[in-house]
């Protein structure tokens, strides 16, 4: 068993590389999300030795919520030094009042440094267990097909490219990359906080899961793929039916009508991502498609969200952005 896994993890910087090659351009400047973590400090290691190091830099947010948050940029620096690639050192302030919880709230502040300091490419550590803890946590809230697909390896955020190498790659594989070449890495003490929605489903369901079904975290990682392979399809028909309802930037009720109630909420989702607009819960998404469906020609359905408004006017919906 252990040589096996010596196997893999041996083969991590050809999976890395073999992942890369279909996906960067020469001229981008690469950078990488560096907790101090093993999955980081791995891909950081892999991404230097396959000879990126030129035009890559690490970015390290230091949250301030721990005690050892200091060390652990220190860690970062040193090590970052000791394999000659630039570090910067983001200090955030999580706010703790939004309402988001502890976990959202400081991926927030995280997300927003990387988009201040971070140009082009961004690489995250996400490995396949990570992929297997979103999709269950995404079902547990109840998600439709694209939240069922969980992370995807590659999309944009703000002016940045995510791309997440490992996602396909176990946490086993890479401990024991890490072995391998002697590398050390930081742990976060709060990660055994299972109060945690996320540490509650690693340490306890998914562990319990995966005793009487030992490869669940394959088949869920698995399921994800499936479940982002629907969802390029869902969009692909969207797009379809977009451009047969499209009156220059508005739909015509008429054309939207045609369509049956799951397809015109997928024209719905899609439309609203398109613009990067927060796509609403289920159920005021359908109540309000039902509304487009039936509508009298005197009644003008709108949904107000926090980006802006959809809104029936003269036989047209249209998306007004707030002001």
């Amino acid at each position: 068993m252990a040589a096996s896994r010596n196997s893999l993890s041996a083969n991590l910087p050809e999976q890395v590389g073999v992942f890369l090659a279909a996906r960067l351009s020469p001229g981008e400047r690469l950078w990488v999300g560096l907790s101090g973590g093993c999955d980081s400090v791995v891909l950081l290691h892999v991404l230097s030795a396959l000879g990126f190091g030129g035009r890559l830099s690490a970015i390290h947010v230091h949250h301030g919520l721990s005690p050892n948050a200091d060390t652990w940029a220190q860690f970062c620096a040193d090590f970052c030094k000791k394999i000659g690639v630039s570090l910067v050192i983001s200090h955030v302030a999580v706010d703790l009042t939004s309402g988001l919880g502890l976990e959202a709230a400081a991926r927030k502040a995280r997300y927003a440094a990387f988009a201040e300091h971070a140009v082009d490419c961004l690489f995250l550590a996400q490995h396949r267990g990570d992929q297997a803890e979103t999709l269950l946590l995404n079902l547990l809230r109840g998600t439709g097909v694209t939240g069922a697909a969980a992370m995807p390896a590659e999309r944009r955020f703000e002016k940045l490219r995510l791309l997440r190498p490992l996602l396909d790659v176990s946490r086993a594989d890479i401990e024991s990359y890490a072995a391998e070449h002697g590398l050390a890495w930081v742990d976060d003490e709060s990660n055994t906080d299972i109060s945690l929605t996320r540490n509650f489903l690693r340490h306890g369901a998914l562990t319990a899961i995966s005793q009487r079904f030992p490869a669940a975290e394959s088949a869920l990682a698995q399921a994800a793929a499936n479940f982002a392979e629907a969802t390029v399809l869902l969009d692909e028909l969207a797009a379809l039916d977009w451009q047969r309802a499209d009156m220059g930037g508005a739909a015509g009720l008429p054309e939207l009508r045609t369509l049956s109630l799951p397809r015109l909420k997928n024209l719905l989702r899609y439309r609203l991502r398109s613009l990067a607009w927060q796509v609403p819960v289920a159920a005021r998404l359908e109540e309000f498609a039902r509304q487009l469906q039936t509508a009298a020609s005197d009644r003008h359905p709108e949904l107000v969200l926090p980006n802006g408004k959809m809104r029936v006017a003269r036989g047209l919906l249209h998306w007004l952005p707030k002001k």
